[in-house]
């Protein structure tokens, strides 16, 4: 926990904001529980109740992905969309989710339908943050061909399984997540804790094979400090 204890300490939190902070960062970084994270703060001679950790993550996981959200790079225009089928309750539900041509996660949307409403609902979305993309590289779902034929005229539709594998992998962290947390309860959670879960992963985790250990640590260091800024405006 390196970030300064200088912090002004949040009103109303008996605890100082760099452990709600390291708490927050833990959860979301690496496949673990609350439980495994009082543990961890346990360990380190931070005494607090999974509830507690539970509440951290819920009400400042959002302040954080807002401002990995605000500072980031303009989104490349080319996209890849794709759906994926996550069970809750009995029941199936899809999350939809974005990627531009750097694997960046632009958006998420748990929807109960995967048809072409769903689909028009997802990408008018993205259009409203992101303005109109050049290319849009989808499966052969046929939900796909009106929605982007009618919000996105110019855009180059690129239908085919193949070409969309760098999507494929950015479900690969929701599985495990899903897997550990017993599957999700609700779509609202669902929907909350991955918009959440997907914007740290951008942050923490670069695409390490392509890196050099000496720009991999460079990148670390450049997330770490942009955390301790995040922290650091933290408000109750």
């Amino acid at each position: 926990m390196n970030i300064p204890s200088s912090m002004q300490r949040l009103k109303g939190y008996r605890f100082p904001r760099e452990i709600v902070a390291y708490a927050v960062w833990v959860y979301h970084r690496f496949a673990l529980s609350t439980a495994d994270v009082e543990d961890l703060l346990a360990e380190r001679g931070v005494m607090v109740s999974r509830e507690t950790i539970r509440k951290w993550v819920k009400r400042f996981g959002r302040h954080f992905a807002d401002c990995i959200r605000r500072d980031r790079p303009a989104a490349v225009d080319k996209w890849h969309l794709d759906e994926v089928v996550i069970p809750i309750n009995g029941r199936k539900y899809w999350l939809w989710r974005a990627v531009d041509a750097n694997g960046d996660v632009l958006d998420i949307l748990v929807q109960p339908q995967r048809n072409a409403k769903a689909a028009s609902r997802f990408l008018a979305r993205l259009i409203d943050r992101f303005g109109a993309p050049r290319v849009v590289i989808t499966d052969k779902l046929r939900s796909y061909f009106k929605p982007v034929r009618d919000l996105a005229p110019g855009a180059d539709h690129r239908a085919h399984k193949g070409l969309n594998n760098r999507i494929e992998g950015s479900h690969r962290p929701t599985r495990k997540r899903e897997k550990l947390m017993g599957r999700f309860k609700s779509p609202r959670q669902a929907q909350r804790f991955l918009a959440t879960h997907d914007q740290i992963n951008i942050v923490f985790r670069p695409r390490r094979y392509q890196l050099s250990a000496i720009s991999y640590r460079h990148a670390r260091t450049d997330a770490f400090d942009l955390w301790r800024g995040y922290a650091a405006e933290m408000t109750a």
